[in-house]
């Protein structure tokens, strides 16, 4: 049994608890719970686990006793007068099961001591979590996938800024913390595992390098035990990074990130006082943390995941994005296609900026790539995968940016996906707008294979199917006197 059987067959047991009125992410929070205290025994660390709550005594209790056992567990594990022990307290804090039936949970304890774990060790644990992760984000009636990463988006990404050792690296909207392990995992196959490095080196990676502030409990809770089971150790913060209280986060070599959208509650500020620009807007907000995290080397860079909102915002958006002008060089902005979250009609991109030595006039071109036009469909059936950014890394020349070139006459062939602004032209558009399409979308469709036509028809009406579902449970609550 490989991994993927194995998740399955774990996720499988949610149907078991339908009926016990648990939700997608109840249940991955629940098997994060269980998980944690099987995968320390499978990776012998269970030291830092009271005796009395260790593996081999959660599986000898049943019935009651279990249900009983179970919850008191939950209770101490998370409390630090009775488990003095930083890392176990944050992951079961304020923990709760939703599992209400005996059967139930002697029946996924069961069958989680009974998985092939030698296979789930070879493959490796922390791809078998992170398989779940993204099994919820998948189910569209989780609600997790709406602005879920894609793994391949977030891959690429990593592959582009391309990570160095004794680097310094930040999410400041950790989220799982997908985009650390990612780097982390990019690292480590440039390094044979890390142990091309010394113990000093080897040190700051696992402790040092990495970094994260996660808003949300439940999902800071699913972070931690993603970076535990990729052995990983860094500053993985519960917390707002727009208040006072992401300030810690400064002077990074890198930053990879997809943070929020939406504006704040109440449409109310950050509450940073580190912030030259105040606004509403979240992901307005991100981008200037982000930029002004950076160190000053010469060498720190970031890819940030944005909406078109981003590009073409006027007052205060078009002020940040003068300000990460000046003070980055912003060389390149890649039109994702929409489709890629599963939030249906959000459009995004990435924007890839270099730290400039000084704050004024660091940008002097902007390339951009439209991979958004006379694309195929992505959705849930047709997931965004590596082979879709080819094209994109080509242009893009990772290890040598001064080799781009236009590879085509704008004037002889205007739907390139590939387009070089200077910043002359950037200031002289409404609003300093980098909201820039020329491609239509119409152009390529009659020439689109018969399958491909026929594989997005399935998509959209898929969708649409979702969408009234979706409307449907919305309405069951709703009375005729509402």
């Amino acid at each position: 049994m490989n991994n993927q059987e194995i998740v399955q067959r774990l996720w499988n047991e949610c149907n078991v608890l339908r009926d016990d009125g648990v939700t997608y992410l109840d249940y991955l929070t629940e098997l994060t719970y269980i998980l944690f205290l099987k995968m320390s025994k499978e990776q012998g660390q269970e030291d830092q686990i009271p005796e009395q709550y260790r593996w081999d005594e959660l599986v000898k209790r049943d019935g009651e006793d279990l249900q009983q056992y179970y919850r008191q567990m939950l209770l101490d594990l998370g409390d630090a007068t009775k488990t003095p022990n930083k890392k176990l307290n944050v992951i079961y804090a304020n923990a709760t099961t939703s599992i209400k039936d005996p059967k139930n949970l002697y029946k996924i304890i069961h069958d989680i001591d009974d998985l092939d774990w030698f296979t789930a060790k070879e493959e490796g644990l922390g791809a078998l979590y992170e398989g779940l992760l993204e099994k919820n984000a998948n189910e569209t009636k989780s609600g997790a996938g709406q602005y879920f990463t894609p793994r391949p988006l977030i891959n690429m990404m990593v592959e582009m800024v391309q990570p160095k050792i004794g680097e310094r690296l930040n999410d400041p909207a950790a989220g799982t913390f997908g985009f650390m392990v990612a780097a982390n995992d990019y690292l480590r196959e440039q390094t044979d595992d890390y142990f091309d490095l010394s113990a000093r080196e080897q040190e700051f990676e696992k402790h040092e390098a990495f970094s994260g502030m996660e808003l949300v409990q439940d999902t800071h809770r699913l972070a931690l035990m993603n970076e535990y089971l990729h052995d990983m150790d860094g500053r993985l913060e519960l917390g707002d990074s727009l208040s006072a209280a992401g300030k810690w986060m400064k002077d990074f070599d890198v930053v990879l990130t997809n943070p929020p959208f939406g504006t704040k509650k109440g449409g109310e500020g950050a509450t940073r006082d580190d912030l030259t620009y105040s606004t509403s807007n979240k992901q307005l907000n991100f981008l200037e943390i982000i930029y002004n995290s950076l160190n000053r080397s010469g060498h720190a860079r970031a890819a940030v995941v944005v909406p078109d909102n981003v590009l073409f915002a006027d007052g205060v958006g078009e002020k940040i994005r003068l300000d990460l002008m000046n003070k980055c060089n912003l060389h390149t902005i890649l039109r994702l296609p929409t489709g890629i979250f599963y939030a249906q009609g959000v459009q995004t991109n990435v924007l890839f900026f270099d730290r400039g030595t000084t704050d004024q006039d660091n940008t002097k071109e902007v390339w951009v790539y439209d991979m958004r036009h006379n694309m195929r469909s992505f959705g849930k059936r047709n997931p965004l995968n590596k082979k879709d950014f080819e094209g994109f890394e080509k242009a893009f020349c990772v290890d040598d940016r001064s080799k781009r070139v236009e590879d085509y006459d704008a004037e002889k062939n205007p739907n390139g996906r590939w387009r070089k602004f200077s910043i002359d032209e950037i200031k002289a558009r409404p609003n300093t707008s980098i909201d820039i399409s020329w491609i239509g979308d119409e152009d390529e469709k009659e020439d689109r294979p018969l399958s491909e036509l026929l594989s997005d028809m399935v998509e959209k009406s898929q969708n649409i199917a979702d969408a009234v579902s979706a409307l449907q449970k919305a309405l069951e609550g709703v009375s005729d006197e509402d």
